[in-house]
């Protein structure tokens, strides 16, 4: 008889669409005192220290080889590097629930990603049309039609590139490394310390253009808000511990007890909690044009990830859904 988990599954669950909505709170408090660089640096390091340190006290190793390891390259700037920087330079110009929004983006991306990437593989009616249905939602929020309501467009689309990120990255990942996963933690740490190496040259770069130079990398400026000077930093500390490093337990524990069908259901549960926490926390608004436009994404996310009814579909449809999750 196999032994059952000591913390139910759709507790972790639970706490894992928690955990990630907060996310963008936490960056946005981050943001009073670092720049999102820094934010972005931290919160690497402090996730592949956490995971790294859990996979080798586990017995656990890292994979070898070249050609993985270049694959893992990829892998880490599109699912740690490079939406992790531009999340938190999105929340520079726009408010922390509407980036939330911009992370609904990964399902859609996911469908596009399947048919660039993935040989063979095609999509269902429905799913493209859902696909097209977030595209108006996208655009709803966006309101290309008035220049008065609408959000910074720069912001938001780097919200939107930083979701479609994960898309990209996790097809990517499934088409070169699906067999190559050691178990466990080894291909998340892997790929949280690619994504670190990654990021050097990032943070380099923009300490060079700014006036103090490299010093510029541990600068930290007080809170203007009456908020506790330490209080930003803690907030990216959090971010990185739990929300990058503990949050990549959490979400192999879901899948394996659930699916990973039930697993990507997260991707559309994080913006409703960043929205509710930007709004009850933060004071921040969103206005009509936003608000129906973030029901469409949410209704097309849903769609493309709903249970299929057959049971070649559910066969499918599980492998497709191995590469969505994101956090």
């Amino acid at each position: 008889m196999s032994r059952q988990p000591r913390v139910p599954w759709q507790v972790k669950f639970v706490a894992l669409v928690l955990i990630w909505g907060s996310s963008f709170l936490l960056m946005k408090v981050g943001l009073e005192s670092l720049s999102a660089v820094q934010i972005s640096a931290l919160r690497i390091v402090s996730g592949a220290a956490v995971i790294t340190a859990l996979l080798f006290l586990g017995g656990g190793r890292l994979p070898t080889g070249a050609r993985v390891w270049g694959h893992l390259l990829v892998c880490g700037f599109f699912l740690a590097t490079l939406p992790f920087t531009l999340f938190a330079l999105s929340e520079t110009r726009i408010t922390s629930a509407l980036a939330g929004i911009g992370n609904a983006a990964t399902p859609i991306a996911t469908v596009l990603a399947t048919l660039a990437i993935l040989p063979g593989e095609r999509a269902t009616g429905r799913r493209l049309v859902a696909v097209g249905v977030g595209f108006l939602g996208v655009v709803t929020i966006m309101q290309p039609w008035t220049a008065t309501d609408r959000p910074d467009l720069v912001g938001f689309s780097m919200a939107l590139v930083g979701g479609a990120s994960y898309g990209i990255g996790w097809t990517y990942n499934r088409r070169f490394l699906s067999g190559v996963d050691l178990g466990g933690l080894s291909q998340p740490a892997a790929t949280l310390l690619t994504g670190l190496v990654l990021m050097v040259p990032v943070v380099l770069g923009w300490a060079l253009l700014q006036p103090e130079g490299v010093a510029s990398t541990w600068s930290y400026a007080t809170p203007d808000t009456g908020r506790p000077a330490w209080l930003p930093l803690l907030c990216v500390l959090v971010l990185g511990l739990v929300g990058t490093g503990f949050a990549y337990m959490l979400q192999f524990d879901v899948v394996r007890g659930a699916g990973p069908v039930i697993g990507s259901t997260i991707t559309y549960l994080i913006p409703v909690v960043s929205v509710l926490l930007g709004v009850l926390v933060l004071g921040e608004h969103l206005g009509a044009a936003q608000l129906v436009g973030f029901a469409i994404v949410l209704g097309a996310a849903f769609v493309i990830n709903r249970r299929p009814r057959t049971p070649e579909a559910v066969v499918v449809r599980e492998r497709e859904q191995a590469a969505s999750t994101s956090g």
